[in-house]
C-alpha cells in the first residue's frame, strides 16, 4: 500500500509539472505579466490560476461534476471565459501595437491573484480533465478511490504545478533584465495572438460540449 502512495504521488507530481508546462492561456498572460512586472506578479497570476484548478479539482474528484452534465451552466462559464480571454487578447494587441513597455512598479498581488482565479475558473474544461485523469491514475493502482488517495493523488499535483510556478516566474524574472522595447513589443503581440487562439479554442471546445 505504501508502495502505491508513493506512485500514486509521484505520478500525480509528473503530471502538475506537465500540465502547467503545456502552453496555455494562464502560460501566456503569466510571460507577459512577469516580463512586464517581474517575479511576484507572475507568480502571483499563477498562484491565482492553482486556487481556481484545484478548486475544479475537489468537484470533479469528489463527484459533484454536475456542471459538466449542465448545458445552461457550461454556456454561461464558456462564454465568461471567452468574453475575458479576448479582453486579454485586446489589451496585448494593443500595447503590442503602441509599443508599451511595461512600467518599472511593485506588482498588484490581490490584483494578480484575482485574474488567475478569475481566467482559471471561467474555463470549464480543467472539470472534464480531473475526471478522466484523476480516476484512471488512480485506477491504475486497482485499488478502489477514497478519499485519501484524492488527497495524495491532489496534494502530488498541486505540488508540482507549485514547483513549476516559481521556476516560470524566476525565469521571468531574470530574463527581464534582457527585454528591450522591440522584445517586449513583440512579446506581447505573440502573447496576443496566443490568447486570442485560446479564446477560439474555448469558443470550441464550449460548443462540442454543448452538443455532446
Amino acid at each position: 500500500m505504501e508502495v502505491f502512495v508513493v506512485l500514486l504521488f509521484l505520478s500525480a507530481f509528473g503530471l502538475g509539472l506537465a500540465f502547467c508546462a503545456s502552453p496555455g492561456a494562464v502560460t501566456a498572460l503569466v510571460v507577459r505579466r512577469g516580463l512586464e512586472r517581474g517575479f511576484l506578479s507572475a507568480l502571483s497570476l499563477q498562484l491565482g490560476a492553482m486556487v481556481g484548478l484545484a478548486l475544479w479539482a475537489i468537484i470533479a474528484l469528489i463527484g459533484a461534476a454536475l456542471l459538466l452534465h449542465d448545458a445552461r451552466a457550461r454556456l454561461i462559464l464558456g462564454t465568461v471565459g471567452i468574453l475575458f480571454l479576448l479582453w486579454l487578447t485586446w489589451n496585448a494587441l494593443r500595447d503590442a501595437y503602441r509599443g508599451k513597455v511595461g512600467e518599472v512598479k511593485s506588482a498588484n498581488v490581490r490584483g494578480d491573484l484575482a485574474l488567475g482565479v478569475v481566467i482559471s475558473l471561467a474555463n470549464p474544461l480543467p472539470i472534464a480533465f480531473w475526471l478522466g485523469i484523476g480516476s484512471t491514475v488512480i485506477a491504475t493502482g486497482k485499488v478502489s478511490p477514497d478519499p485519501k488517495d484524492m488527497l495524495i493523488f491532489l496534494a502530488g499535483f498541486l505540488f508540482g504545478a507549485l514547483l513549476w510556478c516559481f521556476f516560470l516566474a524566476s525565469l521571468l524574472a531574470w530574463g527581464r533584465r534582457f527585454v528591450t522595447p522591440l522584445f517586449f513589443r513583440l512579446v506581447n503581440l505573440i502573447c496576443g495572438l496566443a490568447l486570442g487562439f485560446f479564446a477560439l479554442k474555448l469558443l470550441w471546445n464550449t460548443i462540442m460540449l454543448l452538443k455532446g
